[in-house]
């Protein structure tokens, strides 16, 4: 196996001396351009690869981003993922990016791991079962910016970045409502979470705000997987009487309990109205087309990233709070229009 080719290596072949070469390959202004010339096409010529993680441990920086998501194979996340990509690689910075699985072991395994990989700043949306934030204390403590997104928790010396998850759920379940259902289902993930807890607030309040009442039994826990779709269908199958809505926390259970229930004999929308949440693309290739609330994926990834650039080069006094609230908005499309005539050209926005 080749070593690797050091400084020490040129400056031999060049009769120069280390401290030369290395102002040379870092554009020095006190090496004349001729000579920087010749170092850098013998530096070439050699297979020479500057060590920019050591060179980076000097100046008390790696330029390096880390986060840690639920889960790679979410499509909400990897829209997340590809805004935080874009800016912080505009941004000369990059991205570590792990998964916690949905599991609190893991995700204190990950961000031991980001801690000691030195990252100068870190995302994280939280897994099902975290109920401390004790992991990500080291960070704080060391002046190294946290971000959390979607899924969050209070931190005083932390920004989370969210969507109004009540307002948003409120909105769809009254939209069910409003379309003649009177028996109406939820479909949402583990209750720790923000995201679940708020939309089962905004879920109950719209009953509430319609003289609806709200039943334990329509409120179904799962992962909020493909499997937990299906699963969730056979539930609903089960039931007496047959639930005539069901809103669903993110659209890849929603548009497997979909699927599933039409198989069963079931017409959507007209024996059941369904709601999903994301807007992910399989909302829009399922039939009918899946209404669902359009979740700012991409602009979320961005706005964490510029947020925690500005904490890490310390303008993070322009931030006015701890939390920041990105828009979301209601995508009515043929699966929730009961007896009322689809949208032809373009989904409806409210």
């Amino acid at each position: 196996m080749e070593k690797d080719i050091t400084i020490y290596d040129i400056a031999r072949e060049l009769e120069l001396s280390p401290t030369t070469i290395s102002r040379a390959l870092n554009d020095h202004p006190s090496v004349n351009k001729n000579t920087k010339q010749r170092i850098s096409e013998a530096a070439a010529q050699m297979g020479y690869r500057s060590n920019l993680f050591a060179s980076n441990l000097r100046k008390q920086r790696t330029n390096t981003i880390g986060m840690i998501v639920p889960r790679l194979d979410s499509p909400f996340h990897s829209a997340v993922i590809a805004g935080i990509e874009k800016i912080a690689n505009e941004e000369g910075y990059n991205l570590i990016i792990s998964q916690s699985l949905e599991t609190l072991h893991k995700e204190v395994a990950n961000a031991k791991t980001m801690f000691d990989s030195r990252v100068d700043g870190l995302l994280v949306s939280l897994s099902f079962e975290t109920d401390s934030l004790e992991h990500f204390e080291q960070f704080i403590n060391r002046g190294i910016p946290v971000i959390f997104y979607d899924r969050v928790t209070e931190h005083k010396n932390c920004t989370n970045i969210i969507i109004d998850n009540l307002q948003a759920a409120y909105k769809a379940t009254t939209h069910l409502i409003e379309q003649g259902c009177t028996n109406i289902v939820h479909i949402t993930g583990n209750l720790k979470r923000n995201v679940y807890a708020d939309r089962l607030k905004g879920y109950k309040y719209a009953l509430i705000d319609h003289n609806l009442p709200f039943t334990e039994s329509n409120v179904l826990k799962s992962q909020l997987t493909e499997e937990a779709g299906k699963l969730a269908a056979e539930q609903i199958l089960a039931m007496n009487p047959l639930p005539d809505g069901i809103f669903v926390s993110n659209d890849t259970c929603a548009v497997s309990c979909l699927r599933t229930l039409k198989q069963a004999g079931i017409s959507i929308p007209r024996d059941m109205a369904v709601i999903g949440f994301n807007n992910d693309l399989t909302s829009r290739v399922v039939e009918p087309n899946l209404t669902t609330i359009n979740y700012p994926g991409q602009e979320m990834g961005e706005v964490a990233v510029r947020v925690l650039l500005m904490q890490m080069n310390g303008t993070g006094e322009k931030i006015p709070s701890n939390t920041i609230n990105l828009r979301s908005e209601l995508i009515i499309r043929e699966s929730s229009l009961r007896g009322k005539a689809s949208p032809k050209k373009k989904d409806i926005l409210l």
